[in-house]
């Protein structure tokens, strides 16, 4: 009696699961998995790893399937671990994150780099180093060393537009991460802001001593 009481409620779940919103049930494995104690959306959740709030905005399913296999497969150094979630979970989790991409702001250019989550490709004060597959050195460019060779208005633009990563080898997959056009997202104030933050990160060329 008692096994077939536990057999009526764990089909009594699944169903619930089955019936659940795709989305609702995605962000219900997401919890589940603990990921809101490092990764905040909307300013809820912690601050350890890269804010979330428009990861479905800046990354495709593809690479969010491919990252939740195997983080430090993407990334040898990534803090994140592997979870070895079943591919049911992983798929409701993809489809929650893919969702991602309202954006409800930020006030300074500094705090908007953080959570739109530049600073996920473009790392800490634009260090660079983040992967990406089939791109010149496999990593994402550094912008801490070239953002000083646009005017504020070049940088602005750039912003607004985004960029497709240069596929290094034709032969090869393209390239999973781009820079998506933000001008969809973020108001001529905020591009501005972050286009005057990342101006505070550029390295100063010395000028040449005279003789």
């Amino acid at each position: 009696m008692k096994q077939l009481i536990a057999l009526l409620a764990l089909s009594s779940l699944a169903a619930c699961t089955s019936d659940r919103d795709p989305l609702e049930n995605g962000r219900a494995q997401y919890l589940a998995a603990g990921c809101a104690a490092c990764h905040a959306v909307n300013g809820r959740g912690g601050r350890v790893g890269p804010d979330l709030s428009l990861v479905g905005f800046r990354r495709n399913s593809q690479w969010l399937d491919q990252w939740l296999q195997d983080p430090k497969g993407w990334k040898h150094d990534a803090r994140m671990p592997g979870f070895k979630l079943d591919s049911g979970t992983r798929k409701a989790v993809v489809a929650y994150l893919a969702s991602l991409q309202q954006w409800d702001g930020a006030e300074t250019g500094k705090a908007i780099y953080a959570k739109a989550g530049c600073i996920a490709c473009h790392g800490i004060r634009g260090q660079g180093g983040h992967p990406n597959n089939n791109v010149k050195g496999d990593v994402i460019p550094a912008l801490d060393a070239v953002v000083g060779t646009y005017t504020r208005e070049e940088l602005v633009a750039k912003i607004r537009r985004g960029a497709a990563a240069q596929a290094d080898d034709p032969s090869k997959p393209e390239p999973l991460v781009h820079m998506p056009a933000w001008g969809k997202i973020l108001s001529d104030k905020e591009l501005d802001a972050v286009a005057a933050y990342l101006e505070t990160i550029a390295i100063e060329t010395p000028e040449e001593e005279e003789w």
